[in-house]
């Protein structure tokens, strides 16, 4: 209720009291959606802080403000030493009007869905308003100076209602009430009770909300409220002051939110982590079968030189014997344009990768799932920590779990740019781009990536100090190295992996070529692991 009438009733003779005298000394804005005045009677000071967000709209009072030194701009000069004359609500609406002596006023709108500040010098002139957006805010008119502030709506008698006077819900006639007061009749008998009662119990609440003897902090469904009512889950009894209630209710809030939001990213980054590394061994797992259990690369050049004498010259298949099968018959393809020796020269080759594949695939079967189950072991504790924005940060850092944040450098790269596990790969676009990339942005100790053998993008991790890049994050990289490169449908992708101090340009050569003078070969599934992210 910290923006419903019935509380901005309350709050607006507390801020004329305690503004009286009180000018106008900066008007500005450092975040998006905010905007903070500063007042002062010349030996104290006073402030407003609108957050005029949608997802949550909420005027502050801090005791105290600093204003940041950059990224902070003024706003509505007109404003400036603007004497406080009066703070009123406006009648059954979320909206405080600040009326100055001069005349001007400054109309604080705190619609959740469309908040916003709408300033005028004088009565007549043009709105100046906060959120240029919402133009149609314009035409909100200022209250005047001697206008009357009804409390509410008056119920109307039995000769309007008509008729239908039985059926009638008579909360529909007192719109500011809102969810809190409409929770709070209900567990007081509101809903089965006859039309007569219902009325009695609705001036009840409104004699409770114009004259409350205390304000109250609630939870209600997971969600901290500021209540005139002891609704919901009372978490603390306040005086009726609705000023100290303000700076009691919105940094906890604010914490609270901050929390939540801050342990959701957490829970579902873990739950990603560990369905990603659950599938990746399952993949792995069923490649690795595969190799098991089908006719392997060795086995078919084995047959081959078995049989070189029953292959005629330019046959591009042969039927042998398959002495790994139980003698079962078994049709090879050939290639006519080369020999029955170098077809199986090539296969013998094929195998030596198979074998570094087998062991891969089963080193990454062991990493991935390990790195699942300690995601999941991460998330009991996650679920056990207490509900602490702080202890939750220091969590986060033990576990090596910081937001992964982007910097504006990186988001301005000339390259694809990808996040992984909080390093950042950057991969190039074409030869000239990856000259940029290799011999400009590349620092001595980041990674360098690039298909081995055939022409790709250049890839780079950058390095992050202290912290030695995980595997998993290399085996991402390299999947990018080979996906852009012309192995990208190959079935595997050799990739080379080096230090980019290992990695120089030779004079004269080609844009895009290099000579690496020490590498380490991994084999991977051509793929962009981003794509399902929505990454670019």
């Amino acid at each position: 209720m910290h923006t419903n009438y019935y509380f901005l009733r309350q709050l607006a003779p507390a801020l004329t009291h305690q503004l009286a005298s009180y000018k106008v000394a900066t008007c500005f804005s450092q975040e998006k959606d905010e905007l903070v005045i500063g007042l002062t009677n010349g030996t104290a000071e006073f402030w407003l802080r609108a957050q005029l967000t949608a997802t949550f709209t909420v005027l502050a009072l801090p005791e105290t403000f600093y204003r940041a030194r950059a990224n902070s701009v003024d706003l509505l000069p007109g404003l400036l030493n603007q004497e406080v004359a009066e703070v009123r609500a406006v009648p059954n609406d979320r909206v405080l009007q600040l009326r100055f002596q001069s005349g001007a006023t400054l109309l604080l709108k705190l619609y959740g869905p469309r908040p916003n500040a709408i300033f005028r010098p004088t009565p007549d002139a043009p709105a100046e308003l906060f959120h240029q957006r919402y133009a149609a805010d314009a035409e909100i008119q200022p209250l005047s100076a001697n206008e009357n502030v009804s409390p509410a709506l008056p119920p109307k008698t039995e000769e309007e209602q008509g008729d239908k006077a039985s059926t009638v819900n008579p909360l529909k006639r007192y719109p500011a009430l809102a969810d809190l007061p409409t929770r709070y009749l209900r567990t007081q008998g509101y809903d089965p009770a006859p039309l007569a009662f219902k009325e009695q119990l609705i001036q009840q609440v409104l004699v409770l909300l114009e004259n409350p003897a205390a304000f109250y902090l609630v939870v209600v469904e997971g969600r901290t409220r500021l209540s005139l009512l002891p609704v919901g889950e009372v978490e603390r009894t306040l005086p009726p002051d609705p000023i100290a209630a303000l700076r009691l209710f919105v940094p906890l809030t604010l914490g609270r939110r901050a929390h939540e939001t801050e342990l959701q990213q957490v829970r579902q980054s873990l739950e990603r982590r560990a369905d990603e590394a659950t599938t990746s061994a399952s993949m792995a797992r069923t490649r690795l079968y595969d190799l098991e259990h089908t006719a392997g690369y060795r086995q078919t050049a084995d047959l081959i030189m078995a049989h070189l004498s029953q292959i005629p010259a330019g046959a591009s298949s042969v039927e042998v014997v398959d002495f790994y099968q139980d003698n079962q018959p078994r049709l090879i393809k050939l290639k006519p344009t080369e020999t029955p020796q170098r077809t199986a020269q090539n296969l013998y080759r094929k195998a030596k990768n198979q074998q570094i594949e087998s062991r891969q695939l089963t080193e990454r079967v062991e990493r991935r799932e390990a790195e699942a189950f300690w995601c999941l072991e991460r998330l009991e504790e996650l679920e056990k920590l207490p509900p602490d924005l702080r202890t939750l940060r220091a969590w986060r850092k033990q576990h090596q779990l910081e937001p992964e944040a982007k910097t504006k450098e990186a988001q301005e790269l000339p390259f694809k740019v990808f996040e992984d596990g909080g390093f950042t790969i950057l991969v190039g676009r074409n030869a000239q781009n990856n000259d940029l990339l290799t011999q400009r942005y590349a620092h001595k100790d980041d990674l360098w990536l690039h298909a081995k053998d055939v022409s790709g993008s250049h890839v780079v991790i950058k390095h992050r100090a202290g912290q030695p890049v995980p595997e998993p994050v290399v085996e991402h990289a390299a999947q990018l190295a080979a996906w852009y490169s012309r192995r990208q449908n190959d079935s595997l992708c050799p990739v080379t992996v080096t230090p980019k101090k290992f990695v120089r340009k030779p004079k004269g050569a080609l844009p895009g070529q290099v000579v690496v003078e020490r590498e380490k070969v991994v084999l991977v599934v051509p793929a962009n692991p981003f794509e399902r992210n929505g990454t670019l």
